[in-house]
């Protein structure tokens, strides 16, 4: 019977360590997420609109892009539904054509409705191939619109390349 209890402790502190490591990443990118929204308002102060109105939102702090005729991106984020966190998602790109460069950016997506917002969450989302992102630099005025659902911001951090589309790019959900 003992040995039974010491299994058992033994298996809840395994699983108990586990979620703590993830939920210290999270944390992190949470922490990232907050830093990069300040970032995102600071280049662009009536993106407060769109937080404030839309039915959710994803923020990737930190989207890596590059390539050389053959490029990728890729990054993690956190998903808000009414400006409550509900769960991470990550992003992934590959494409072929003209391009070289590398890039890091900051990239927000907004859902205009709850049913933008499920279409993501229920991984039935994607960009179409000819989607940009609206690139925001400091001071920069504009009167962007949601398209097809969605309206997407870009604010570089580092880097230079000649490619500011998001088409392509596919999404994973993971709720809390």
């Amino acid at each position: 019977m003992k040995t039974i209890k010491a299994i058992a402790l033994m298996a809840v502190l395994l699983v108990g360590t586990g979620a703590m490591a993830q939920n210290s990443k999270d944390k992190k990118l949470m922490e990232d997420a907050k830093k990069a929204k300040s970032s995102l308002l600071e280049a662009a102060p009536n993106l407060d609109g769109f937080f404030n109105n839309s039915a959710g939102y994803v923020i990737f702090p930190n989207v890596g892009k590059g390539g050389f005729i053959i490029g990728g991106a890729s990054g993690n984020g956190v998903v808000y539904d009414g400006g409550t966190a509900i769960g991470m998602a990550d992003l992934k790109k590959l494409n072929i054509g003209l391009q070289a460069g590398g890039q890091a950016i900051i990239e927000v997506i907004f859902f205009e409705s709850d049913v933008d917002l499920e279409r993501f969450k229920k991984g039935d989302f994607q960009f179409a191939a000819e989607t940009s992102a609206v690139a925001l630099k400091s001071g920069i005025a504009f009167n962007a619109k949601y398209k097809d659902g969605v309206a997407v911001f870009a604010l570089p951090k580092a880097g230079l390349m000649a490619d500011a589309s998001v088409g392509g790019q596919k999404f994973g959900y993971k709720a809390f």
